[in-house]
């Protein structure tokens, strides 16, 4: 994750920020004055960029939102991937995987024909599923832990015992374990998904990976608990968690100032992540 690191790195102390925007455009919340267009997610999604690049060390689009509106959601994602200025990573969620030819062309899709620096992956085919976009040494995949969402427990909670191991354990810390292998063997690629909904699974996941970055969901509508995101998101080496706010920002005004208004959203989570973290 060389690469990737660096890049996150430099923007972190660029902007003096841990905060990654979401770009999750939904036609029924679009503010107002963006109905004008026919196809108003890529103007929204600039202007929301250009409001907020400055205080940002990550923009996430999340693939979902875009296949809604089927080939022009594709052409509007292709496009702001083009338009976020190129100190800025790019995180695409789409939570992919699947093995052999299939991983393979996932990987060339999300990194060489859109060109982000990282993309969510899901664990659950295991390592030769994820290979593909490991060798990508200069790009990163952040693996799926312990996500946000009320349900995560249900299969992520399940305790397991590993083959070498007497003692069982959830699920997630040896999907955890397993990624700091992958990160080795691949050179240093992977980070992983922890959500900032379960604090005390943020810091043993913390204790397991200590040099993982984090990409913390969870923030804002979901109720996450910043400061947990903010105490245990650092690793060991310095590098700062990657803190994702969506709807807080995108949707902080319905009306023509929704551009100022979700640069007051974005800063006032700068703001506050600062003001723990110093």
């Amino acid at each position: 994750m060389s690469g990737f690191v660096e890049k996150l790195q430099a923007a972190q102390a660029t902007n003096d920020s841990w905060v990654c925007v979401g770009l999750d455009p939904a036609l029924e919340r679009m503010p107002g004055p963006m109905l004008k267009y026919d196809d108003p997610f890529l103007p929204f999604l600039k202007a929301i960029v250009d409001a907020t690049a400055d205080l940002v060390c990550a923009f996430k689009p999340n693939l979902g939102f875009f296949l809604t509106l089927g080939a022009p959601g594709v052409i509007a994602l292709e496009r702001i991937i083009a338009y976020i200025p190129d100190n800025i990573p790019i995180i695409l969620d789409a939570k992919l995987n699947d093995i052999g030819n299939t991983a393979q062309a996932y990987a060339q899709g999300v990194f060489d024909a859109l060109g982000v620096d990282a993309v969510t992956i899901n664990p659950y085919l295991g390592q030769d599923s994820i290979a593909p976009f490991l060798d990508h040494t200069d790009r990163a995949v952040f693996v799926l832990a312990r996500t946000s969402n009320q349900s995560a427990p249900d299969f992520q909670d399940l305790r397991v015992v590993s083959a070498d191991e007497e003692d069982a354990a959830p699920l997630f810390e040896s999907v955890v374990e397993r990624a700091t292998i992958w990160n080795e063997r691949f050179a240093g690629t992977c980070g992983l998904v922890v959500g900032a909904t379960f604090p005390e699974e943020l810091a043993r996941v913390r204790a397991l990976a200590p040099h993982l970055p984090f990409l913390i969901p969870g923030i804002g509508a979901q109720g996450g608990n910043v400061e947990a995101a903010v105490h245990h998101g650092t690793t060991r080496d310095g590098i700062g968690p990657v803190i994702n706010t969506s709807r807080g920002v995108l949707y902080a005004s319905p009306r023509e100032d929704f551009a100022d208004a979700a640069r007051r959203a974005a800063d006032e989570l700068r703001k506050q992540i600062n003001q723990i973290k110093h």
